[in-house]
């Protein structure tokens, strides 16, 4: 029997706990909105408490005899092409740490892309996985990374032939995308799974137009965040899973190891409204969003000191196989700012946010929620930018090390240099110890050191040279980077080593 992607069972059985008038005598304890506080209703509104049920209990029945939620996931997986669709309420963080845990355990290897997101990293700290890194095809030029090739994986299977399985993200934050039937195809010749972070690519499935889908490409689990470029709520997101290399009954078990036992509905009613409406009208919406990305780059492009990345900048020999033109990713170091510098004039001078900033760009992504006002709105404010420019300070500098002094060498497993005994050491006393803790420029989030391995002066002197011109390092225990968490001092041969 065909889907009916009219339904939306979230959003219907929702409508129904309201038509039925249901009182509540179980959380959430503001009851509807009629205990919280006036103040909070009146900057919220009322809508947000209104939706705001127990998931069972509330919305469904306490044993969820009416399977809204399993109804909803079912639909989603019709929509792209999946055979199974898990629901999560607390982000791709979770869900793609769950999708690893399906596929390795501690001290089992597991591929991994070191472009990978710091939600990764997380997962390899709590899990105890031993990462193999496969290094991302790096763009000495622009000074970002893509993600490794289907050749670049072959060669690490080859060296770690024991490895469960392997995890690239794609499309990246900057929207440069993989060969992904090409890497399924050497995962699957192993009989291994291929895990796909494409957090960035919830619109894949809904115009031809667009990079291949991972469910398409043949990979095993896809992580999607319906929040980023979908219609979903922040948390959104949602993992597919295909084929028989990962049984869903244990994809399930290891997400309900790390979820919410309280998730929440409202989250759920984004993740299905966002499905019905892509199904129903995702080819007209993101072709018009298609249609907004060219005009919005051509636009870009006529002003002076500024040069939106596009196909050629991105794909090529040695760098990415495919493009997704809907991040609108700006290199504005001809006016002689810094991402960084060009974000925060935005927010204050124009009340435009800006997504992905670094050290030469920032990233304005486009979605199917915006139209000719917003794109003439945005272009007004990077013009009066160019305009400004001249007045602004220098651009303080970002030392960006080469590529072949970015890459730390992995001496601990990250888990073991996490939790192992750690000290504080002046950063410039940090080069040559191995480092206990994450340091990530956000976004887009990508950590430019890992626990486990061992800092450089390179590095150090590029997230200081960074941090002082206005990078977002949001996780080092010392904000101000003045010293540096690492393994204590005749800790490391007691730790289990990976080199």
């Amino acid at each position: 029997m065909a889907a009916d992607h009219t339904r939306a069972p979230v959003l219907e059985a929702l409508d129904e706990y309201h038509r039925k008038g249901r009182l509540s005598f179980a959380p959430p304890g503001h009851k509807q909105a009629r205990g919280a506080d006036p103040a909070v209703r009146e900057v919220l509104g009322d809508a947000v408490f209104l939706g705001d049920v127990l998931a069972s209990g509330g919305l469904d029945d306490r044993l969820t005899r009416g399977r809204v939620l399993e109804r909803a996931e079912e639909l989603m997986a019709d929509a792209v092409h999946a055979e199974h669709t898990f629901f999560t309420t607390c982000g791709s963080s979770l869900s793609v740490k769950a999708a690893m845990l399906a596929v390795a355990g501690p001290h089992e290897k597991l591929l991994i892309g070191r472009d990978a997101h710091k939600s990764v990293a997380s997962g390899l700290i709590l899990s105890g996985i031993e990462p193999v890194w496969v290094e991302p095809r790096w763009d000495p030029r622009l000074h970002l990374a893509h993600a490794p090739s289907a050749q670049d994986f072959e060669r690490a299977f080859e060296a770690h032939p024991d490895a469960k399985g392997a995890l690239i993200v794609s499309p990246t934050p900057y929207g440069s995308c993989a060969n992904l039937e090409a890497v399924a195809e050497v995962c699957h010749r192993r009989s291994v799974p291929l895990v796909v972070d494409e957090a960035w690519g919830a619109h894949l499935p809904f115009h031809p137009d667009l990079p291949s889908w991972a469910m398409d490409a043949g990979a095993d689990i896809c992580v999607t965040s319906i929040h980023k470029m979908g219609s979903g709520l922040e948390q959104g997101s949602v993992f597919h899973l295909r084929g028989d290399l990962v049984p869903p009954e244990l994809l399930k078990m290891r997400a309900d190891l790390l979820g919410s036992t309280s998730p929440s509905v409202l989250i759920y009613a984004g993740l299905d409204g966002w499905r019905r409406q892509m199904a129903l009208r995702g080819h007209e919406l993101m072709g018009g969003a298609l249609d907004l990305a060219a005009h919005v780059r051509a636009a870009v492009e006529e002003i002076d000191g500024m040069h939106v990345n596009d196909r050629e900048d991105f794909c090529g020999p040695g760098l990415a196989d495919d493009f997704d033109p809907l991040p609108v990713v700006i290199d504005i170091s001809g006016l002689g700012l810094t991402g960084f510098q060009a974000a925060d004039w935005l927010r204050e001078h124009r009340n435009i946010d800006a997504h992905l900033t670094d050290h030469r760009r920032i990233g304005a992504q486009i979605t199917h929620g915006d139209d000719r006002e917003t794109a003439e709105e945005l272009l007004d404010a990077l013009r009066d930018l160019a305009h400004a420019a001249p007045e602004l300070p220098p651009a303080p500098r970002v030392d960006v090390p080469p590529p072949s002094e970015l890459r730390l060498p992995q001496a601990l497993l990250p888990r073991d240099a996490f939790f192992g005994p750690a000290e504080h050491v002046p950063v410039g006393e940090a080069a040559g110890r191995v480092a206990a803790e994450m340091i990530t420029p956000y976004p887009p989030g990508i950590p430019a050191v890992l626990p486990g391995e061992r800092l450089d002066e390179p590095v150090l002197r590029y997230l200081r040279t960074g941090l002082a011109a206005g990078m977002n390092l949001p996780d080092p225990t010392d904000p101000d980077l003045d010293t540096i968490r690492v393994v204590a001092s005749g800790s490391e041969s007691s730790l289990l080593r990976t080199e």
